[in-house]
């Protein structure tokens, strides 16, 4: 009988399973050990594919960029600011979908041309509404900024949906802060509802850019 066959391993199989091993262990508990474990190789053989992490956290950005942008339908007749709303829900999403994940898309560098189909379109849209180049990269840059950033703050209070992490009740919080009255009702705004405080801030970012440029 001849021996079984194992799938080859490759940059993408590599990644796969980093992101499946990442909600169990976080970002700091990854490592390219660990990860060669899973795949039931030698830590060796991970280097042929990456040099060391940072390398493989691109990959991972990459892979979470693909899968992201294979769920997203965007629409030609989008206006500026729909398309600023949709990539941006759609971007938080996929950040969401993993523990850490913020951490991980953030810094990173796409490894592929993947996602230059999906930039073109947007620039595209947004300099035929009337915006320079320049400004349309400052429009897309800030309102991507904002959800990383968002999410690293959420991700940092709830890992997972439905996990919260300990020292974040708001009822305590007010009753610690009880002599500083706006600053503790301003608990829930913090600490919860995060589908309608991204969903604010959002709306502020593209309004602010909207104002700036004077484009509506």
């Amino acid at each position: 009988m001849s021996p079984e066959k194992r799938t080859p391993l490759d940059r993408r199989r590599v990644a796969d399973t980093a992101l499946r091993l990442l909600n169990e262990v976080g970002l700091d508990g990854l490592t390219l050990r660990a990860i060669a474990r899973e795949l039931d190789v030698k830590a060796p053989a991970l280097y042929w594919h990456f040099k060391d992490k940072q390398a493989l956290l691109d990959e991972m950005a990459t892979e979470m960029y693909r899968r992201m942008a294979a769920g997203l339908a965007l629409d030609p007749a989008d206006t500026w600011q729909q398309r600023l709303l949709k990539t941006n829900r759609a971007l938080r999403a996929a950040l969401l979908g993993y523990r850490d994940g913020a951490k991980v898309f953030s810094g990173s560098r796409f490894t592929g041309t993947d996602h230059a189909g999906e930039l073109e379109a947007n620039l595209r849209l947004l300099t035929d509404a009337g915006f320079t180049l320049a400004q349309a990269v400052h429009a897309g840059r800030t309102a991507s900024a904002y959800t990383i950033g968002f999410v690293t703050e959420e991700q940092g209070v709830e890992p997972l949906p439905g996990e919260r992490r300990e020292g974040y009740d708001v009822g305590e919080r007010a009753r610690r802060m009880a002599g500083y009255p706006l600053a503790a009702q301003a608990g829930p705004l913090l600490f919860d509802g995060y589908d309608e405080q991204f969903e604010e801030g959002l709306a502020l970012v593209v309004a602010g850019v909207g104002a700036r440029y004077g484009i509506s």
